[in-house]
């Protein structure tokens, strides 16, 4: 039975609530991962190597995680264009936390040798194949549920679920790093890992309230008409009919989307050694990271609200080269070892540079793709450039840190932000405006002169 106004107003509150609430709990899980790498695992799972080097394979696992993601994506994004996305996004929360929930259990080097990094690794790749899985769901679950003047805002619930998570992970771990060190490396890292089942009864417990996606449905509709009325043969498998329909899309999105992703990584993972290295003490840097991610929830929406009104690119465009040229800026205010210049720079990096592009992404990568293969494609043009972008981007910085001789000499890390910030708004710059375009079955286009936006999307 159709919902009225209201009642649909009100499913749309409650699937944006549920995006939020499920990826940040995803990401509690996942970005937990990033701040024991910078801190614990180097030490406890890598112990024969020196300091330097450990922390290099520490960030190689964390990139192990990312390189999962695309499969993830490409995984639940088949069955979520062909079964449901709520279903599939039931999944994802619960493999995400029984792998943190076993991080937590790991035995360390000392007790098993060689045997811990790689049950370490296993546990990431899982993390990563959920994750992977979990992104595009959210964010169509609530930008479907949404009207064409709000998709941007509903969208971009999913990806506030990522700063909130990292309050949530950052705000738990540095409640834990406060023990004893000793304490801390023999307990205390576990208990946010071991935290997480309890998370996901909560996750649960919200995300079986909601419907599925309406757009989806009316799409599985149509398709079971055709085949009732033999107008479509055997339904391709939506792996092919991205790589046949969407390809330009794919490279797009993912281009497109690496400089909000890699600077999100380096905020969050790398410059937590960078800063420590340059004698910040470790709770200031964390709370430094907990405070701009704070911020980062609210001026996500802020900046996806502005997409809606003038579009997706030039908001990300704006953004990526106004990054672009903070680059050398952001390191040197952490470089004076000012506690008030640090703040600054994840202030200035997290919620204005990086929301300025975050926020819109859901939506701009989502609306490149068709409704019967959105998932998988918007999974995969993301997931590939978290790859590219975050998953890479603490293990790149850390070799050029190591090879520029360490300590403050940053430049080289910035030239590298700079280079992928110029990449991405070449590569936004490239696609088509979409946040007029109809959603409905059918590659979305913008809209051209003297047609209307549904003849124009199909």
């Amino acid at each position: 039975m159709p919902l009225n106004d209201a009642a649909r107003r009100a499913e749309s509150r409650r699937i944006a609530l549920s995006s939020f609430v499920g990826s940040a709990i995803e990401f509690y899980d996942f970005l937990l991962y990033g701040a024991a790498a910078s801190l614990v695992f180097n030490e406890l799972f890598f112990t024969d190597l020196n300091a330097l080097a450990g922390t290099v394979a520490a960030f190689g696992t964390l990139a192990v995680g990312y390189v999962a993601r695309p499969l993830g994506g490409i995984v639940f994004g088949h069955f979520g264009d062909r079964v449901g996305r709520k279903s599939m996004l039931v999944l994802t929360m619960t493999l995400m936390a029984l792998a943190s929930f076993a991080i937590g259990l790991l035995p360390t080097y000392d007790t098993i040798g060689i045997w811990a990094p790689m049950l370490l690794v296993a546990c990431r790749l899982v993390q990563g194949v959920a994750v992977g899985g979990e992104w595009g769901g959210a964010a169509l679950m609530a930008m479907e549920h949404a009207s064409a003047e709000r998709r941007g805002l509903m969208a971009s619930f999913a990806n506030m679920g990522g700063p909130a998570g990292a309050v949530l992970a950052t705000a738990v771990f540095a409640a834990f790093s406060a023990l004893p060190e000793d304490e801390f490396l023999a307990w205390g890292w576990r208990v946010p890992f071991l935290l997480s089942l309890l998370l996901m009864a909560i996750g649960l417990f919200i995300r079986m309230k909601v419907t599925e996606s309406p757009v989806f449905a009316e799409a599985q509709r149509r398709a079971q008409q055709e085949a009732a009325e033999g107008e479509s043969g055997k339904q391709e498998a939506p792996l092919f009919t991205v790589l046949r329909r969407y390809r330009k899309n794919i490279v797009l999105s993912c281009l497109g989307g690496c400089a909000a992703l890699v600077l999100q990584s380096l905020l969050a993972t790398f410059m937590l050694t960078y800063a420590t290295g340059v004698g910040f003490e470790r709770s200031t840097v964390l709370l430094a990271q907990t405070v701009s991610s704070a911020l980062h929830i609210f001026t996500i929406p802020a900046f996806a609200i502005l997409s809606d009104r003038v579009g997706r690119r030039p908001v990300m465009i704006t953004g990526a080269l106004l990054t672009a040229a903070a680059a050398f800026p952001l390191f040197a205010l952490v470089n004076t070892g000012s506690a008030v210049a640090l703040f600054a720079a994840y202030i200035i990096g997290n919620p204005i540079l990086q929301a300025s592009m975050y926020g819109p992404m859901a939506a701009f990568v989502s609306e490149m793709f068709g409704t019967r293969a959105r998932y998988t494609g918007a999974s995969i043009g993301y997931q590939l450039a978290t790859t590219l972008g975050a998953g890479t981007a603490p293990l790149i910085a850390s070799s050029l840190l190591a090879g520029s001789g360490g300590g403050t000499h940053s430049a080289p890390v910035s030239v590298y932000l700079i280079a992928v910030c110029l990449i991405s708004a070449a590569a936004i710059a490239l696609t088509r405006e979409s946040h007029r375009a109809d959603i409905g079955d059918g590659p979305v286009r913008a809209p051209v002169a003297g047609r209307s936006l549904s003849a124009a999307s199909r």
